[in-house]
């Protein structure tokens, strides 16, 4: 493509991805689209309770047929242990656990092959929805925000969700019972539908065509030079963050479409839901801050239902904890799993360190921006905006470290049955292990500043 003319390349590149991209994009979603809105309309009608969430399960079930065909049945096997589990454990205090005992033993079985690898990583996304709903309303029965035990209806209306089934987010039983009641289908609500469509199909875009295309057509990759092959990683990287970006504001726009993801004050609703925040992602202050903006409501998940419970162990395994829920939940997959545990030492090296850090200088150089009324004495000097961006910019360079080897040039089967452990390390091994070896620096350097 680099002999192409400006003009030329950039007809091509849009006759040839853009437009089939985004009309693929939308072949595929439309439906689901449609019956979000159309039960949007219909819990408008002020209809039972009952009726409500059984038009949900409906809704959410024809979605996940018309997505992963017979495949479906998983799913459904899945939500049916979780409320056999939950119905059993009604009397006890302890539902949380036994729901997540029971879904780690259903994942890992459905990991050791008892579902084709490649039909079990398509699902992947669903059954971790349904994971994290199941485990949530069991820890929150356990510790009363939710006060009554579900009935079937309202469970299966809650784990269906058509608005979530397919893409997420993961969303509360509250959050869900508020969906039911169906606020009004106001001009904020419309433009919060539109705005995250529009963003969808420009990160879709991106991901597809502009990484993959455009970027290579401006600075050359070809070659084996070292520095070629980190340009390589952060294309790989960048095609990889704008693929998760699709994804979330997708979420956003079928969660919103069916009536969630609000809040709500005195007479005001304002439609505020958020899963992903890409400039804190691409842009960022810290690796806290990648971490906690690439999936805010899986963030929320772990914060609440895993860290806060694995806080008795201390800081560091109470991460390494979070880290290894994470995993599980995604799936027994190498490359995940080592994505996700070097980035419960990165952050955890980057978090004592800055804080170390802060209380030397006496500034604002933690992780996480440090509020107004902080004590710290430098608050935006020339040190700290220093210092800052030091960090920013390692947070670029683990994060093109970390996303080198979702490479989109890698064979399709290869992706559809996950990245093995010789891919991973090679790729690794072709940076070097610069992302490790600097990690592991910075943690003797936090070790020698006593």
């Amino acid at each position: 493509m680099a002999a192409l003319s400006r003009q030329e390349f950039f007809r091509q590149l849009s006759r040839g991805c853009v437009l089939p991209t985004a009309q693929q994009g939308f072949e595929q979603v439309w439906q689901l689209l449609l019956i979000c809105l159309g039960c949007r309309v219909l819990w408008r009608l002020g209809l039972p309770p009952w009726m409500k969430h059984l038009s949900s399960v409906a809704g959410g079930f024809y979605c996940l047929h018309h997505f992963f065909q017979l495949q479906t049945v998983w799913v459904v096997l899945l939500s049916l242990m979780c409320y056999i589990v939950l119905f059993l454990c009604r009397h006890s205090q302890n539902k949380g656990v036994f729901l997540s005992v029971t879904i780690l033993i259903y994942l890992l079985m459905g990991e050791m092959h008892m579902v084709d690898t490649v039909s079990w990583h398509k699902m992947r996304g669903a059954q971790m929805i349904v994971a994290m709903k199941a485990i949530s309303l069991g820890f929150d029965l356990d510790q009363a925000p939710v006060a009554a035990m579900p009935s079937p209806v309202e469970f299966m209306g809650y784990i269906y969700f058509v608005g979530t089934v397919i893409f997420g987010p993961w969303i509360s039983f509250g959050s869900y019972l508020q969906a039911m009641e169906s606020k009004r289908m106001g001009f904020s609500w419309f433009a919060k539908v539109a705005v995250s469509m529009m963003k969808s199909g420009a990160c879709l875009v991106v991901s597809t065509c502009v990484a993959p295309y455009l970027f290579p057509y401006f600075i050359p990759l070809d070659g084996e030079r070292f520095s070629h092959r980190w340009l390589q990683a952060y294309k790989s990287a960048t095609s990889f963050h704008f693929s998760n970006y699709f994804v979330g504001f997708l979420s956003e726009t079928t969660a919103t479409l069916a009536g969630a993801g609000f809040t709500e004050q005195k007479d005001n609703v304002k439609w505020d839901l958020v899963v992903s925040r890409p400039l804190n992602v691409e842009l960022p202050r810290s690796m806290v801050e990648v971490v906690s903006s690439w999936n805010v409501p899986m963030s929320r998940w772990l914060n609440s239902y895993v860290f806060k419970s694995a806080l008795t162990l201390g800081t560091f395994p109470a991460i390494l904890v979070t880290y290894a829920a994470s995993a599980l939940l995604h799936g027994l997959s190498f490359h995940l799993g080592a994505v996700l545990l070097s980035l419960g030492f990165i952050t955890y090296v980057e978090h004592v360190l800055r804080k170390r850090l802060a209380s030397i200088f006496s500034a604002c150089i933690l992780s996480k921006k440090c509020p107004p009324t902080c004590s710290h004495q430098n608050k935006s000097n020339i040190l700290v905006c220093l210092i800052n961006l030091v960090f920013g910019l390692l947070s670029v360079f683990y994060l093109t470290y970390l996303g080198s080897f979702f490479d989109i040039d890698v064979e399709e089967e290869v992706e559809e049955e996950g990245y093995g452990m010789t891919f991973t390390m090679q790729k690794w091994q072709e940076l070097s292990w610069a992302g490790h070896w600097v990690t592991f620096a910075l943690w003797v350097f936090y070790r020698l500043l006593g």
